[in-house]
C-alpha cells in the first residue's frame, strides 16, 4: 500500500478510538456503563445492532462466497424481519418491565438461579469463543495481505477495542459503532461503484448482469426443500429465524444494544430498522462479490488468491508443477473470454438459440477452469505442509489491493478493521456485563456499591479482551469464516432460546424440568453435529442452520416431558 493508504487506515482507526474515549469521559456509574444511560435514540440503536452483527467476517467472507457460490447466502437473512417482530412483541416488554441489565436476570425470576446461571454460562462459552474468532478471522487475512505478523495483528485489533470498551462501556460501544457503520457501508458502496467502473469499456451493467445470471451467480432464491442445503428459502425462514431469535433475543451482546434505548418504542424501532435494512445490506455486499466475479471474466484472475502462500509454493520443488497449472488456467481463460464476449453479443441480438449455445460454452469452460484451480489448490496443500488452502476469504481484498485507486485501498482496509472492532467491542462489553451481573454480583459480592461493580465490570471486560486475544492466537482457519461464526452460534444458541421460549409461553413448566431439558438438548445437538460431520450412512447429514430449530424444539419437548414425569410446585414469573 502507498503512504496515503496507510495514513487513511491508521487515521480512521485512531479517530474511532479517540472518539469513543472522548464521548464517554466522566462515565462513572454502573447504569450508564452497562446500559448506556437509557437515552439512546432508535436510529443509533439500529446502527449499533447492525454494526454488532456486521463483523469483519461479513466483509471478508461474504464477497468471496458470492464469487464462488453466487447470491444464495442472502436467503439466510430472509427470516430476520420475522424474528425482529417476535422479539419486539414478546421479549422487549419483559426486559423493560423488569429493568434488567442482562437477559439472563429474567430467568431467575421465572425459574431459579441455576437456570439463570446455565443460560449465562452457555452465553459466556459461545460468545467467548466468538470473540476470539472475530479478532482472528480478519487478522489471518490482513496479516497475509499487509505482510504483518499474525499475533501482532491480533494484538493491534484487540488492544484498540479494549481501550475504548473498557473506558466507556456500552455508551462507548454505541457511540463508536455509529462512526464504524458509516465507514463500513460508505466504503463498501464506494467499492461497488469502483468495481463496476473497472469493467472493460463497452461492458455495461446489463452485460455484467447477463454474464452473472447465465453463469449461475444470481441464484438469489432456492425453493427446494432439502435438509442438506445450508442456504435455501426454507432454511432462511425456519432455522435462521430460530438463530436470529436466539441471537437478537437472548444473546447479551445484542440485548445490551437495545436495552440502552430511551423508551420501549425507541428500542422496537431500532430492532425493526435492523430487520428492514440488513437484507439489502447483505444483498449489496454479495452483489459486489458477484461483480468481482464478472470483472474476472474479462481480466485474468489468479489461480490462487492467497499471494503469500503462493509465493511459498514457488520456493518448493513443486513450483514447476504449479506454474504449469497457471499456464493451463491462463489458456482456458483466453478461450473463455472469447466465449463470454460471444454471450454478450448473442444477448444483444436476442437470438435465443445463440444465447443458449453461448451459455453452455461459457459454463463448460468455467467448469474446466474450476477443475484446474481445484488441482492447483490441492498442490498448494501438498507443497506447503500444514497450510490452509481455502482462499475464498482472500478474494475480495486481493482484488482491492490490485485494482482499487490509492486511498481507497486504505479505506477498505479500514472497513475490515472497523468491522472487527465493532463486533468485538460489543462482545467484550456483553461478556463483562454478564460476568459482573450474573455471576459476580449474584454469587460472589452481593452488597457492593456502584463504584465497586463499575470497577469490576471494567476488570472483567479487560480480562475477556485479553482472553479473546489469546484465543485468536491459537485458532486455525475454518473453511469459511462467516460459516464458522454461524456454526458456533447454531451449536449453542438453540438451547438458550429454548429456555426463553419455555419461560415466555409454557407457564406450567418449572425450573428443574427446563434445566434438565436444556442440558439434554445441548448434548443431543453436539452429538448430532458430530454424527453430521461423520456423515454416517448419510442419515445425519443436514445443514447446520437446522440445528437452531431442532435444539429449541427439543428443549421445549424435553421440558414438557420432565415436567410430567416429575412435577414441581408452581413458580411465579
Amino acid at each position: 500500500m502507498s503512504w496515503i493508504d496507510w495514513a487513511v487506515l491508521f487515521g480512521t482507526l485512531i479517530s474511532i478510538v479517540v472518539y469513543g474515549v472522548w464521548k464517554t469521559r466522566g462515565n462513572k456509574d454502573i447504569d450508564s456503563y452497562l446500559r448506556g444511560g437509557d437515552d439512546v435514540k432508535w436510529w443509533a440503536i439500529g446502527l449499533s445492532i447492525m454494526a454488532t452483527q456486521a463483523s469483519a467476517i461479513t466483509f471478508l467472507s461474504t464477497p468471496g462466497q458470492a464469487y464462488t457460490e453466487g447470491m444464495g447466502f442472502v436467503q439466510f437473512y430472509f427470516g430476520l424481519p420475522v424474528a425482529m417482530i417476535i422479539i419486539s412483541v414478546f421479549f422487549l416488554p419483559i426486559y423493560y418491565r423488569l429493568k434488567v441489565y442482562t437477559a439472563y436476570e429474567y430467568l431467575e425470576t421465572r425459574f431459579d438461579v441455576k437456570t439463570r446461571m446455565l443460560a449465562a454460562f452457555i452465553f459466556l462459552v459461545q460468545r467467548g469463543l466468538a470473540a476470539g474468532i472475530t479478532i482472528y478471522a480478519p487478522s489471518i487475512i490482513l496479516s497475509s495481505l499487509l505482510d504483518w505478523d499474525l499475533r501482532a495483528t491480533n494484538i493491534v485489533i484487540g488492544v484498540l477495542v479494549i481501550i475504548y470498551t473498557v473506558s466507556g462501556g456500552t455508551k462507548a460501544v454505541t457511540q463508536t459503532q455509529k462512526t464504524q457503520m458509516a465507514v463500513m457501508m460508505g466504503g463498501m458502496i464506494l467499492a461497488g461503484v469502483l468495481v463496476l467502473n473497472a469493467l472493460p469499456t463497452g461492458v455495461n451493467m446489463n452485460d455484467a448482469l447477463n454474464v452473472a445470471g447465465k453463469m449461475g451467480k444470481l441464484n438469489v432464491v432456492d425453493f427446494t426443500f432439502d435438509l442438506k442445503n445450508k442456504y435455501s428459502f426454507w432454511s432462511g425462514m425456519t432455522g435462521a429465524v430460530f438463530l436470529f431469535l436466539s441471537y437478537f433475543g437472548t444473546d447479551q451482546s445484542q440485548v445490551q444494544r437495545y436495552l440502552s434505548g430511551k423508551t420501549l418504542s425507541e428500542s422496537r424501532l431500532g430492532l425493526m430498522m435492523n430487520g428492514l435494512l440488513k437484507v439489502p445490506m447483505q444483498f449489496i455486499i454479495l452483489f459486489i462479490g458477484v461483480m468481482v466475479f464478472v470483472f474476472y471474466q474479462y481480466n485474468q484472475p489468479p489461480i490462487f488468491f492467497n499471494e503469500t502462500l503462493k509465493e511459498q509454493v514457488y520456493e518448493t520443488d513443486r513450483a514447476d508443477d504449479f506454474r504449469a497449472y497457471e499456464d493451463e488456467y491462463s489458456e482456458i481463460f483466453t478461450e473463455k473470454l472469447t466465449a463470454v464476449e460471444g454471450l454478450n453479443e448473442a444477448v444483444r441480438t436476442g437470438n435465443e438459440k445463440a444465447i443458449e449455445e453461448a451459455k453452455i460454452a461459457v459454463n463448460a469452460l468455467q467448469a474446466k477452469s474450476d477443475e484446474v484451480r481445484s488441482r492447483a489448490i490441492t498442490l498448494v496443500g501438498e507443497a506447503v505442509e500444514g497450510s490452509e488452502t481455502k482462499d475464498t476469504d482472500y478474494i475480495f481484498m486481493d482484488f482491492v489491493q490490485k485494482n482499487m485507486p490509492v486511498g481507497i485501498v486504505g479505506l477498505l482496509f479500514a472497513v475490515i478493521f472497523s468491522a472487527a472492532m465493532s463486533s468485538t467491542s460489543s462482545e467484550l462489553n456483553a461478556l463483562g456485563s454478564t460476568t459482573t451481573i450474573d455471576f459476580y454480583k449474584r454469587s460472589v459480592k452481593k452488597d457492593g456499591n456502584d463504584n465497586h461493580y463499575l470497577r469490576y465490570s471494567k476488570l472483567f471486560t479487560l480480562g475477556w479482551g485479553i482472553l479473546a486475544i489469546i484465543v485468536a492466537s491459537t485458532l486455525s482457519l475454518f473453511d469459511n469464516l462467516i460459516e464458522a461464526v454461524n456454526l458456533i452460534g447454531s451449536l449453542f444458541y438453540p438451547t438458550v432460546l429454548g429456555i426463553f421460549i419455555v419461560a415466555f409461553f409454557f407457564k406450567k413448566i418449572r425450573s428443574n424440568a427446563v434445566f434438565m431439558g436444556a442440558i439434554l438438548s445441548q448434548i443431543v445437538i453436539i452429538v448430532v453435529h458430530y454424527l453430521n460431520t461423520q456423515e454416517i450412512a448419510g442419515i445425519f447429514t443436514m445443514g447446520f442452520l437446522w440445528y437452531n430449530a431442532l435444539g429449541c424444539i427439543l428443549v421445549v419437548l424435553f421440558s414438557l416431558l420432565f415436567n410430567i414425569v416429575k412435577p414441581e410446585k408452581p413458580s411465579v414469573a
